[in-house]
């Protein structure tokens, strides 16, 4: 592979309360998933936020999420699949709009935390947030979880899509992430996440917790902004793949 992309969740703040340190990361990533007022972010927050990756030349993502500012979006709220369709929609049209009058381009849509989680196992929530996302711009790419049910059913929609893996969480055999809270969902040491993203790059194969090692494919590497080591990782993974002669490259151009 000669070339990847490094997308990190950004603008998570909410009024005077920052999640992370966005301008750091963005000096670092090539595409940027701003939250869009479900789980974080408010107008302002979406604004400069898209203010900051606009300057970097960052590629920016819509990143709707439950409803759920409290639990950060990290918790299932009982919805039927179509209501998560326009949830999606009402929160990829703000980033949209907001967009606009920063003068920058929403180029993709990348769903976060509990619902990414769901829409990659539930197959008929993978297909509502793709029905709605083409509804809104065939064009528009998703971003989804390599090999799970969200990259399955834009694939089988015809609709555009990237597949993406995670320098910073760890697998189990399905493809899907570890729960947080479980043993060895988190990988806080960048030197280890960057010799497993090299030796993915290498083999195709990612390790996970419960088995041998999966074939997964990846447009994009994920490293998650509202982490403490964030800008280590990041730094970490970029320099480190950079030295083995991958380069970082937005997988959809600004």
């Amino acid at each position: 592979m000669s070339y990847i992309d490094l997308n990190s969740d950004l603008g998570e703040g909410f009024g005077t309360w920052a999640m992370g340190d966005d301008a750091q990361v963005l000096s670092i990533v090539t595409s940027a998933n701003i939250a869009c007022g479900g789980h974080a972010s408010d107008p302002e927050t979406m604004y400069k936020t898209l203010i900051l990756a606009r300057e970097q030349g960052v590629s920016v993502g819509a990143h709707p999420g439950f409803a759920d500012p409290l639990g950060f979006g990290r918790r299932v709220i009982p919805m039927e699949p179509e209501e998560i369709g326009r949830m999606c929609a009402s929160q990829i049209g703000a980033l949209i709009g907001v967009a606009a009058l920063a003068g920058a381009r929403v180029t993709y849509v990348k769903t976060h935390g509990a619902l990414a989680n769901l829409a990659a196992r539930d197959r008929l929530v993978a297909d509502a947030i793709v029905a709605a996302i083409n509804k809104m711009d065939p064009e528009l790419p998703l971003l989804a979880i390599s090999g799970t049910q969200s990259e399955q059913a834009a694939r089988a929609a015809g609709h555009p899509v990237f597949s993406e893996i995670f320098a910073d969480r760890g697998y189990l055999s399905s493809g899907q992430l570890v729960p947080r809270g479980q043993a060895g969902a988190m990988i806080e040491d960048a030197a280890s996440a960057a010799e497993r993203l090299i030796s993915y790059l290498e083999t195709g194969l990612m390790p996970v917790v419960d088995g041998d090692p999966i074939p997964l494919e990846a447009d994009s590497i994920c490293v998650h902004g509202d982490s403490a080591h964030a800008v280590a990782m990041a730094s970490e993974v970029r320099d480190r793949l950079t030295a083995h002669g991958v380069t970082i490259k937005a997988f959809v151009e600004p």
